[in-house]
């Protein structure tokens, strides 16, 4: 089962991009830089829940012949290597397609501890729930700003490993702000939770992180990190995404300090 804090700092992987090679030393470089475990993507060809970023990673990974067989094989070895665990982030079809309990079985066998379903709903999640359990994976479900405070307890009490707070309405991607009713969400969810709350979409900067922190919340980082290792050539990803994550655990360590340089 999954071990996270209120200051946990989870980076978003495309498997297989921008290469096998790459996103095996990106994770480790996450390893290094503090993260306790890693979300990893698996790709797909209808990403709903993702931005442009995101999705174009996905797209190039399929088109590099990173399926879900070998999306699993990748992630396994970059747990090996890493010595951390992984989230998976897939959508439902991939996963009725190939049999829940199969698919859960074959995610955990990969190094996998969590489970993120985008497009799952709580109506719909109590066979996901049964099969991800009997694998040993925490599934976690998503919160959205939207989300009535009744639904808010119900997901708190069936979600395991942590919560997922969407900071935003719409899809992944950075962004320069963040909600200015943020903090307010933040609350509003610890309130209910026993469970670490972790916020993501839209967070791509060391204060935006840091002002997260300070209300006790860990943040989930993904497009503006991909963005940076597309920007760069493949055999640097290890090292971008190491300066990346490195400042951005260090803000969230820290996060007075960051919040002020922040505002000031």
């Amino acid at each position: 089962m999954l071990e996270l804090n209120s200051a946990s700092l989870l980076p978003y992987f495309t498997a297989g991009w921008p290469s096998p090679e790459s996103f095996v030393a990106s994770v480790q470089a996450a390893a290094e830089s503090g993260c306790p475990a890693f979300e990893v993507g698996i790709p797909f060809t209808d990403p709903v829940a993702d931005g442009p970023v995101i999705q174009r990673t996905s797209s190039q990974a399929l088109e590099a012949g990173v399926n879900w067989r070998e999306a699993l094989r990748l992630t396994g070895l970059a747990v090996q290597k890493s010595g951390i665990p992984a989230i998976a982030m897939t959508y439902c079809n991939p996963l009725y397609a190939l049999g829940l309990e199969r698919a859960c079985q074959e995610l955990a066998q990969a190094g996998c501890r969590g489970l993120i379903v985008p497009d799952l709903t709580l109506e719909e999640g109590e066979p996901m729930e049964k099969a991800a359990t009997a694998a040993g994976l925490d599934l976690i479900y998503l919160v959205a700003p939207t989300t009535p405070d009744d639904r808010v307890e119900e997901i708190v009490r069936r979600s395991r490993g942590f919560v997922y707070l969407v900071s935003l309405r719409g899809v992944t991607g950075a962004r320069q702000e963040l909600p200015e009713d943020l903090m307010d969400q933040v609350r509003r969810v610890k309130k209910s939770a026993e469970l670490p709350v972790m916020v993501g979409f839209g967070i791509s900067t060391p204060a935006q992180a840091a002002s997260v922190a300070a209300q006790g919340a860990g943040v989930i980082v993904g497009s503006a990190l991909l963005r940076a290792i597309g920007e760069a050539a493949p055999e640097r990803a290890g090292e971008v995404t190491r300066e990346f994550l490195s400042q951005m655990v260090q803000a969230m360590r820290h996060p007075e300090g960051d919040v002020v340089r922040a505002v000031s």
